[in-house]
């Protein structure tokens, strides 16, 4: 063999490795899928989730899947191979309980990668997208809290681990120390009946302000609160569509925003499986538009507060 003839062999061969080298990051999002344990419906939560998947699916070009009220590890495998038999390989689960499902099966998946939001389980091909409410939560209060008339707000929530109910609360005490807390929870994202019911007990007790922080039920919060001349401080999207000005301003999760990030990531094979934390600094956390109820110098006061928190992380009642 010449010297010349092993050269370009030895060329070749470091060709291909480094071919393979790259080839070995990069990731092709084929078709997407995406299981809710309530609707798409509920102009809240299921709503922003399904504006991202058709985002994906039209960046992209491929077709999207969706299956709503999936609650049982059963209806998860078998949605699951459903979505696979439709060359699905990015899939999410539009609520923290599909964590321990998709790590359960992600095994039997390997060319599946599986993302779900605001929980601990994650695996080599499942990532945990998590949104630090609580800051939200805070800025919401403090609005609840200095346009209270009666100093007294009420939270209807679906869960008492909620980070945004914390915020909520430190953020009316740091507004308006004077202010009461009167707080409910239910147990359920979508619980409509029930919000309702406690919606009317709530505001029997002199409430004028009300942070309903569920998926389904919020919507129906903020449409009552509108009947009965009150305020609401809207929940994941800008509920001031719903409520008109009596949305003084709304706590907004950029879940489409997140779906999209994450699908690049995984387009760019840099979707690891882990735990991923999201806040105000990144461009998916906001406050919606203030009613003109709220006085306008607040208004700009507020947005200033908002944005020394996205510079410095310190949340007005820590510094």
């Amino acid at each position: 063999m010449t010297r010349g003839l092993i050269f370009r062999l030895m060329l070749f061969i470091g060709l291909v490795f480094t071919l393979a080298g790259c080839s070995s990051n990069e990731q092709e999002i084929q078709n997407v899928g995406m299981l809710l344990d309530g609707s798409i419906n509920d102009q809240a939560w299921g709503s922003k989730g399904y504006a991202g998947l058709l985002e994906i699916g039209n960046t992209y070009d491929v077709d999207v899947f969706y299956k709503e009220d999936i609650t049982t590890e059963q209806q998860v495998v078998n949605t699951v191979e459903e979505f696979v038999q439709n060359g699905v390989n990015l899939i999410f689960g539009h609520s923290s309980i599909y964590g321990k499902y998709f790590v359960d099966i992600a095994e039997s998946y390997p060319d599946v990668h599986f993302v779900y939001f605001n929980g601990g389980y994650v695996s080599d091909n499942v990532t945990s997208l998590n949104f630090d409410s609580h800051a939200m939560g805070f800025f919401g209060g403090m609005v609840a809290g200095k346009m209270t008339s009666n100093d007294y707000v009420g939270i209807i929530a679906a869960h008492e681990w909620q980070p945004e109910i914390e915020g909520f609360y430190e953020g009316v005490k740091y507004e308006n120390p004077q202010a009461e807390i009167n707080m409910n929870f239910i147990n359920d994202w979508n619980d409509t009946e029930t919000a309702e019911e406690i919606y009317e007990q709530v505001i029997q007790t002199g409430v004028d302000v009300v942070y309903p922080t569920g998926d389904a039920f919020s919507k129906e919060i903020v449409e009552n609160v509108a009947r009965d001349d009150l305020f609401a401080i809207g929940y994941v999207t800008d509920q001031s569509e719903i409520g008109g000005q009596h949305v003084l301003t709304s706590t907004i999760q950029h879940v489409d925003k997140l779906y999209m990030l994450a699908a690049d990531l995984y387009e760019e094979g840099e979707l690891e499986g882990s735990i991923q934390t999201y806040d105000f600094q990144d461009d998916v956390i906001s406050l919606g538009p203030f009613s003109s109820a709220v006085p306008e110098d607040y208004q700009e006061y507020l947005t200033e507060v908002v944005e020394e928190y996205k510079e410095t992380e310190f949340l007005p009642n820590e510094q």
